[in-house]
């Protein structure tokens, strides 16, 4: 961890504190979001505020700090720091409920630059294994602190991969993507967070006329799709080559997933602010 700003302010690490009194740490009450920097640039820094204040808004969570505000301290951050990271910005749920409106009306904003997580070329270029869980996040809407399902996977898997009711939602940390006969299905928005990147590599398979389906895809399907992988803020595009016990097509990465993935870098600089 590199910085910290809070309380008005910007932090060493070891001098930034919470009393004991938020409800972030007495109830778990708290959004956040998670963003990468590229070239000293926040990628996708409007939609993650975005969805960052929905959240804080969906949990009851008011007064919160202006969006250019908020993107003020994260250039501010970046540029003090001077190299790419990670940033996470939380909401907190502060020090007070109001019981009339039932709502919490004294946040906490703080953010944290660290250093970034950065899937290797290796794990690239093998794949990923995902464990499959039967249950799916509580709340599509909201990017919770609550992350304790997806801390639930079995040893030797890349991350968790919700799988209710014989549908396939999203990964722990992830949007999930599955490729049958040349198509492209994701789940749509009702049942799943809205991945930042999701948008964007929607986007860009539309303008190869590869043909998107948002619905969620079934368990059933596994077994005939030829590709699968997963995309995030940080980790970009991922190949899946095994879920549970299923391997997905010839169990190397695809042609349609590295395709994408190569169109994401190259013109990541649109999503860049």
């Amino acid at each position: 961890m590199y910085l910290c700003y809070i309380d008005g302010e910007f932090k060493k690490p070891e001098d930034a504190k919470l009393p004991i009194s938020d409800l972030i740490i007495q109830r778990g009450v708290g959004v956040f979001e998670v963003m990468a920097t590229h070239d000293l640039k926040i990628l996708m820094l409007t939609p993650h505020l975005e969805r960052f204040k929905n959240s804080a808004e969906s949990c009851g969570i008011i007064n919160l700090p202006d969006v250019e505000f908020m993107k003020k301290i994260i250039h501010e951050g970046v540029l003090k720091i001077n190299k790419d990271v990670r940033v996470k910005a939380y909401l907190s749920g502060g020090d007070v409920f109001d019981e009339a409106t039932g709502k919490f009306t004294n946040p906490r904003f703080f953010v944290i630059f660290e250093a970034q997580d950065v899937v290797s070329n290796e794990t690239r270029s093998k794949g990923v294994i995902l464990d499959p869980v039967p249950y799916g996040r509580d709340d599509p809407n909201v990017k919770s602190v609550d992350y304790r399902k997806t801390y639930q996977n079995h040893s030797g898997t890349f991350e968790t991969l919700y799988c209710p009711d014989g549908e396939i939602t999203e990964a722990g940390h992830s949007t999930f993507f599955l490729i049958v006969n040349n198509i492209l299905i994701t789940a749509p928005l009702n049942r799943v967070l809205k991945g930042t990147t999701r948008a964007a590599i929607i986007e860009l398979a539309k303008s190869e006329n590869i043909k998107v389906e948002e619905r969620c895809p079934l368990w059933s399907e596994l077994a005939g799709a030829s590709e699968a992988f997963i995309t995030g803020s940080v980790k970009k595009v991922v190949p899946v080559v095994k879920i549970g016990g299923i391997v997905i097509g010839n169990g190397k990465p695809g042609t349609i997933t590295q395709k994408l993935s190569n169109l994401y870098d190259k013109y990541i600089s649109r999503w860049l602010e």
